[in-house]
């Protein structure tokens, strides 16, 4: 059964993407042009694609430590 309409994407063909390293809505699209043009197959990949073991960003910002999260880049002034 198709997904996207638009490109031809299919459910295996987004399955397959998620079995390679997938696990986003955006990485599929990147992958398949899935989700690219009207937008209607993005809640089903969404829902194909559940809650898996792609990391969260809100996990990957904590493990962040103080030191790199406020680093003052160069060139631009540091924040009052």
């Amino acid at each position: 059964m198709y997904v996207c309409s638009c490109f031809g994407v299919t459910e295996q063909q987004v399955r397959d993407h998620a079995a390679a390293g997938a696990c986003t809505p955006r990485q599929i699209a990147s992958a398949s042009k899935a989700g690219t043009d009207c937008g209607g197959c993005v809640r089903t990949i969404q829902a194909m694609l559940g809650r898996g073991a792609c990391p969260r960003r809100e996990l990957l910002e904590r493990k962040q430590t103080p030191a790199t999260a406020t680093a003052p880049v160069e060139g631009l002034p540091e924040a009052a």
